[in-house]
């Protein structure tokens, strides 16, 4: 084993000390564990990422990238089991390895093992194994925010985790509080969804649980209006104020949300040109929510 930003191995008391803080477990150096093969029991949880990707078991998750991996140790909200590292990736993330607790195992290994025990190349060369513990249900999430000026965004129904993990980051990026999703709709914890939302679905609270009519009445006993984004609604999002806290609501590609759905809320429409009759559904998203932000920002 070696060390990254400081002397040797840890000491016994560091390998006991689960309690250690991120504070002083920061000045505190990595121990780099090798692995030599694939077969190895360790990383074993790593093993053909795409097919057990949505079974980890034990509330389990994987992370990739180092735009992703910067993210969970800076929030501290997920409990990170361990990290597994190419060669020639441990120099370059030293800093952040500085930042996790010494008791966490990090395995590195040449890219040819990496590949093999992933199923197919990460060129990346950065994984980390976390847990999501506790998550809360829209009602509890609800709850948990601050008074005043709000924006939320709601997915209903949406199964691309591409999507997912776009909306995450336009919801981040646009100054939104919180996502709620439906029960159907995937995994924002799903390894695609945090690498394409550059890691915000790691930062910004979610809950995913329920139906959409739960979740349009969780909103209204909250006292959150609820928009409905529909191409064939009749006012125009450019048109609109928005209230001081609101709900962005979105369906999935091609269906869209159901007609009962929009029937409790706000219908608001986007006006395009030509003859396209719909819009990327994160995209549609990052045009309500810039909206929102600019009309609040005034």
């Amino acid at each position: 084993m070696r060390s990254i930003g400081g002397g040797g191995a840890r000491s016994a008391t560091e390998e006991t000390d689960l309690a250690c803080p991120r504070r002083t477990c920061a000045s505190q150096p990595a121990v780099l564990i090798p692995i030599a093969s694939a077969d190895d029991p360790r990383i074993a949880p790593y093993r053909a990422l795409k097919d057990r990707d949505l079974d980890r078991g034990a509330g389990r998750f994987i992370v990739e990238g180092t735009i992703a991996l910067e993210q969970l140790i800076r929030t501290g909200r997920f409990p990170i089991d361990s990290l597994f590292l190419s060669e020639k990736r441990t120099d370059a993330l030293a800093h952040l390895l500085q930042q996790v607790s010494p008791v966490t195992p990090v395995y590195t290994a040449p890219q040819t093992v990496m590949d093999g025990l992933a199923g197919y190349h990460l060129h990346r060369g950065v994984l980390a194994l976390a847990r999501r513990g506790d998550q809360p249900t829209a009602q509890q999430l609800l709850a948990s925010l601050p008074p005043g000026p709000l924006t939320l965004l709601v997915l209903i129904g949406l199964s691309n985790h591409d999507n997912v993990g776009g909306c995450f980051r336009n919801a981040a990026a646009f100054g939104a509080s919180a996502v709620l999703l439906d029960e159907t709709s995937c995994d924002p914890l799903y390894r695609k969804s945090i690498r394409v939302s550059s890691g915000a679905a790691l930062t910004l609270p979610f809950a995913h649980a329920g139906d959409g009519a739960s979740l349009l009445a969780a909103l209204r006993d909250a006292g959150i209006d609820a928009w409905s984004l529909s191409p064939s609604a009749d006012e125009a999002l450019g048109k609109l104020l928005p209230p001081a806290r609101l709900a962005l609501v979105l369906g999935a590609e091609g269906p869209g949300l159901p007609a009962d759905l929009m029937a409790r809320s706000r219908r608001v429409s986007i006006p395009m040109a030509g003859a396209m009759d719909s819009l990327n559904v994160a995209t549609a998203g990052a045009i309500a929510l810039s909206h929102v932000f600019a009309r609040r920002s005034r």
